[in-house]
């Protein structure tokens, strides 16, 4: 589902239970299972555009994470219903800056998680790709890039 975020971006929502395995031994959500759920929602967040991650590869543009950040607000357990927010902060033709917030919906509402990923597009030579001269996936992000624009500086 695509709807209006914050600061006018256009956003993903990703819904998923915390399954037994995504816990710890003290019954908590393991840390780096967020970044799994990042990619949860960057995923959904493509695919809600009309692409997908499959179509960006055979295009030859690899999407690799060259920064990555969490900030943990509050603990997620196991069978908790969590939400997957997903928004791009940034877009230029090398790269893209996606924006999550985990929020648990139940049982107890609260703020999981923010955090951020940031990608360059490549091609499959390691060489930084020019998304603009790859019409239909530069077409597809139209929507995003006008959303940014609104927005004003991010």
């Amino acid at each position: 589902m695509v709807g209006e975020g914050q600061a006018n971006r256009l956003t993903s929502v990703t819904e998923l239970r915390v399954r037994y395995a995504e816990t710890d031994a003290m019954g908590v959500v393991y840390y780096a299972n967020y970044f799994v759920w990042f990619e949860l929602g960057r995923t959904d967040w493509i695919r809600a555009f009309g692409v997908t991650y499959r179509e960006f590869e055979e295009q030859g543009i690899l999407l690799p994470v060259v920064d990555a950040h969490c900030a943990y607000k509050t603990s997620a357990r196991y069978d908790d219903l969590v939400r997957v927010e997903t928004s791009v902060a940034a877009l230029t033709p090398a790269r893209i800056r996606f924006a999550y917030r985990a929020v648990r919906a139940d049982p107890d509402p609260a703020l999981l998680a923010e955090g951020h990923t940031e990608h360059v597009f490549l091609t499959r030579e390691g060489r930084v790709a020019r998304l603009n001269r790859h019409p239909r996936l530069w077409l597809a992000l139209a929507p995003a890039r006008a959303a940014l624009a609104g927005a004003g500086p991010t």
